[in-house]
């Protein structure tokens, strides 16, 4: 049997994305995902947030770096990645998740437009469609790619769905 490491989250960012390159200028662009959860306690239900760290490389972290602002939802597509050292004589650890597909799903801080983008490990774009790297504008796309009709207000579905 294979091993398997495929996460996919949707979250809002707690802090704009911070880009950074390394020694050999390969850009890597970190920032964090709040996941809320809905749990019942007793008769009530409690909103529960989960903070994953996240890590785009290269031409992709560098192009949605701009986008990726405080507040925006976004649609997360990678693996898991268990970095682990020594500080002062103590093992460390941490777990990070390195994105391989990212899909701005508006909201939040910034422009509040749709759009996909698809790069990475032989990724595929998201269900508003997919974007080849450099060629990315939020609200639909460049390069004579057709924006995305806008979406109604009211799409017909309760948020207090418990699920």
């Amino acid at each position: 049997m294979a091993d398997l490491n495929h996460v996919v989250l949707v979250g809002r960012l707690t802090r704009d994305a911070e880009l950074k390159y390394t020694s050999g200028g390969q850009a890597v662009c970190k920032f964090s995902l709040a996941v809320n959860r809905r749990r019942k306690n007793g008769d009530q239900w409690e909103d529960e947030a989960n903070f994953f760290d996240i890590v785009l490389w290269g031409r992709q972290g560098e192009s949605l770096n701009q986008y990726l602002l405080k507040g925006k939802m976004v649609g997360i597509e990678g693996e898991l990645r268990q970095d682990r050292w020594q500080q002062d004589g103590q093992n460390r650890a941490r777990v990070e998740i390195v994105a391989n597909n990212l899909q701005l799903l508006g909201g939040g801080g910034g422009n509040s437009g749709s759009g996909g983008y698809s790069g990475g490990q032989g990724g595929s774009g998201g269900a508003q469609g997919s974007y080849n790297q450099g060629a990315y504008a939020p609200g639909g796309g460049s390069g004579g790619q057709e924006a995305p009709p806008p979406r109604a207000a009211d799409d017909g579905f309760a948020d207090d769905i418990p699920f």
